[in-house]
């Protein structure tokens, strides 16, 4: 790939499951927002002299800051609140299912108008109402039910950033069952769940996971895009690999109108793939390559293969072993690009990358959260070089790019 190459703006405008996605533009904006928000929290909390722990008004519910540990008195507040946090997400989940959020936001918000729509009854939508509202996701104003700026932007089905369907994926049994058994996946060190977890060929969650994940994927598809191409242009092969949903294939077809994307996973997971190719009109330069990436024959030579959030699923050799695989099927000078949660060095910051390894512990037999300095030695370790990470703005991905 031309290193004259200079990286230039996309656009998303994908259409997944019939449901336009925002342009990658918009998507941006409402996290901007959303991130606005939380620092303007923040602000509020220095300009009234807040002392922590304290409560500060947000949404019309109280949030206690436990930013200062140090200073805050014992409390058992935290271990109540995480004893108890299965019932937060057992009361988003039966939101969604009860088509609660369309409800809310069309209005009036009354207890009455939202049990309809629900076909509810009246006690339990003002219990699960007034919950919600406890947990911030909701406001409440004499007796009247309305969006907060986060439920209006990813829960109504009306918004087109809404990630209600992630729901499914999130909460499917062969995703939380394990937790119910965490204290001997900790003995032994792996997760309960038979043979490989989560990645045990043709396991059918990989399937829902393409249906629903797509719009939660959707706004990484344009930075990731761009960070692969580096503004390239030109004909160009690109491999997929777990491509999924196909979304990120799809970006670099639309981001360049001569890139051929070949995407690698199980035949029914590909079908999912090439619908979504077919509504972003690149079809035709879109082939599918079923079977598993340790088995089948990658072809090529590829200017690109990309990665992503499939690494973490492995150990160590097997991630090099695999990586080794894509080194031999890129042409001198291709790159080979990961999209992974990257916690610090530290593992425990920032909290979202770090936590994922939890994820792993629970539902594969050795997966793990990896560090850059893993990252980039494993590339060493297969002959990729040039190892750069790409942090995605207002998002816990990062895309780690090597090259040949």
């Amino acid at each position: 790939m031309a290193s004259a190459c200079r990286a230039r703006d996309s656009r998303l405008g994908l259409e997944i499951a019939g449901k336009a996605l925002p342009e990658a533009a918009a998507s941006t904006e409402i996290l901007e927002r959303f991130a606005r928000e939380a620092r303007a929290v923040a602000g509020e909390a220095d300009r009234k002299g807040f002392a922590f722990p304290q409560e500060i008004e947000l949404e019309g519910r109280q949030i206690v800051n436990n930013a200062n540990t140090q200073e805050a008195p014992l409390t058992p507040g935290l271990v109540f609140e995480m004893l108890q946090a299965h019932q937060r997400t057992a009361a988003l989940k039966a939101a969604i299912d009860l088509d609660l959020f369309r409800a809310v936001g069309e209005g009036p918000g009354d207890v009455a108008s939202i049990a309809r729509h629900c076909s509810a009854s009246e006690r339990g939508i003002r219990i699960l109402c007034d919950f919600l509202t406890v947990q911030g996701v909701l406001v409440k104003e004499s007796g009247r039910y309305r969006h907060t700026p986060t439920s209006a932007t990813f829960l109504d089905p009306r918004s087109p950033a809404c990630l209600a369907s992630i729901a499914q994926f999130l909460s499917n049994p062969a995703m939380r069952e394990p937790y119910d058994h965490l204290s001997e996946i900790v003995r032994a060190g792996r997760t309960i769940l038979p043979g490989e977890g989560s990645v045990e060929p043709e396991n059918p969650i990989w399937v829902q996971f393409a249906e629903t994940m797509a719009p939660m994927m959707a706004p990484l598809c344009g930075p990731l895009g761009a960070a692969v191409l580096d503004g390239c242009k030109g004909p160009m092969r690109v491999l997929d690999i777990a491509a999924g949903h196909g979304l990120f294939g799809i970006e670099i077809a639309r981001q360049n109108p001569q890139a051929r994307v070949t995407g690698l996973d199980w035949a029914p997971v590909l079908r999912v793939a090439l619908d979504n190719a077919r509504r972003a009109g690149v079809q035709d330069r879109y082939e599918m390559l079923p079977g598993s990436a340790f088995e089948v024959d990658f072809g090529g030579p590829y200017d690109a293969i990309l990665l992503t959030n499939f690494l973490h699923h492995f150990d160590w050799p097997t991630c090099v072993g695999l990586l080794k695989k894509v080194r031999a099927a890129l042409k001198p000078g291709g790159r080979a690009a990961t999209l992974e949660f990257v916690p610090d060095e530290d593992r425990v910051s920032p909290p979202i990358p770090a936590a994922f390894a939890m994820t792993m512990l629970a539902s594969t037999a050795a997966g793990d959260a990896y560090t850059l300095s893993e990252l980039t030695a494993m590339y060493r370790e297969a002959g990729i070089g040039g190892v750069a990470a790409h942090p995605i703005p207002m998002s816990p991905h990062t895309v780690v790019i090597g090259s040949t």
